[in-house]
């Protein structure tokens, strides 16, 4: 078995990979890491293809031999490469995988941008037969398009893929900086922008953490998912004919309620909340399928996201790096 894995220095991609040279169910699996910029450690099971994943040349190249992908390369709200990464480089990667002999499993890491996140209402949970609709920007509309031409692939030449539908991933200490007022806020929304500087300035001096409400006024439920969740989910699927054709909401069991981040961070830590207006629509993604059929079972729910983020002291050695904002 050869392993395919594109993204392989990012937050999921490095802890695939350090999962799997430490499980003994793995222990014959080779790992190849299709690189541009950054590699991963050095390791006698893991050897590096580098080059661009917009380049059919360097995709075809790293492809040879291949018989499993993990795609998850990707790119944020960044419009002069979105396209060449998420869409062309994920064309050449399935034509490559169509022709190979011995290719067997295509899997790529979806996002729950491609179904609207929390810019639109939802009259219940949400499951993978719900339409895709992109928010605003070329992010979400990559997504779209991601899945899509795997779905079409599946249909035009019967490849072997699935797709693993995550929202927001986390992991050390990135749920504490989704919620700070400063110039180190992780992703969005960006809560200095939308109170005065000076009530920023006192939520940051005092630790505040918003209480975001969505258009409804009621406290906003968002979906989120720790990067261990997701890799459990990935090692599942991974070589497994049931996933065959699959789409799977990885997410975890009940969505964030910022009204329970709030009062659990006042009793637990005495940290004061402020309430933040919105036009977001609460949402819930129903992970029954992949518990169903995979036997997945996320382990992370809100309480243990805030303690484990809030608990989480970074070593000297381990500086907090964010490659993409959210």
């Amino acid at each position: 078995m050869l392993i395919l894995v594109t993204g392989a220095t990012g937050k999921v991609g490095a802890n695939l990979i350090a999962n799997m040279l430490q499980d003994s169910q793995w222990n014959k699996a080779r790992i190849r890491a299709l690189c541009h910029n950054r590699v991963p450690p050095k390791h006698d099971r893991v050897e590096i293809s580098r080059g661009d994943i917009a380049d059919r040349a360097a995709v075809e190249n790293a492809m040879a031999g291949v018989t499993h992908v993990v795609h998850l390369a990707t790119c944020k709200e960044v419009p002069e490469t979105v396209m060449d990464v998420t869409v062309k480089g994920l064309f050449w990667l399935l034509e490559a995988f169509r022709q190979s002999p011995v290719a067997r499993q295509f899997i790529l890491i979806g996002g729950d941008a491609g179904i609207g996140h929390f810019f639109y209402e939802h009259d219940g949970p949400v499951t993978e037969s719900q339409p895709h609709m992109a928010y605003p920007g070329c992010y979400a509309l990559s997504k779209v398009l991601e899945e899509v031409m795997l779905t079409q692939f599946g249909i035009q030449y019967g490849i072997n893929a699935c797709c693993l539908r995550a929202p927001w991933i986390m992991e050390k200490d990135d749920f504490r900086f989704t919620l700070s007022f400063g110039d180190d806020v992780f992703g969005g929304p960006d809560w200095k922008t939308l109170v005065s500087p000076e009530t920023a300035a006192r939520c940051r001096a005092e630790g505040t953490v918003p209480l975001l409400r969505d258009a409804h006024g009621r406290p906003l439920k968002r979906n989120f998912v720790h990067v261990e969740d997701l890799t459990r989910a990935i090692l599942l699927a991974l070589d497994n004919p049931v996933a065959r054709g699959r789409l799977y909401n990885i997410s975890m069991d009940e969505p964030v309620d910022y009204g329970l981040v709030a009062e659990h961070l006042r009793i637990s830590r005495g940290l004061p909340s402020i309430d933040i207006a919105s036009d977001y629509h609460s949402n819930w993604l129903d992970n029954t399928r992949a518990k169903f059929e995979l036997g997945w079972r996320p382990v992370y729910d809100t309480v243990k996201l805030i303690d484990t983020a809030y608990a989480y002291r970074r070593a000297s050695d381990d500086p907090r790096k964010v490659w993409y904002p959210g």
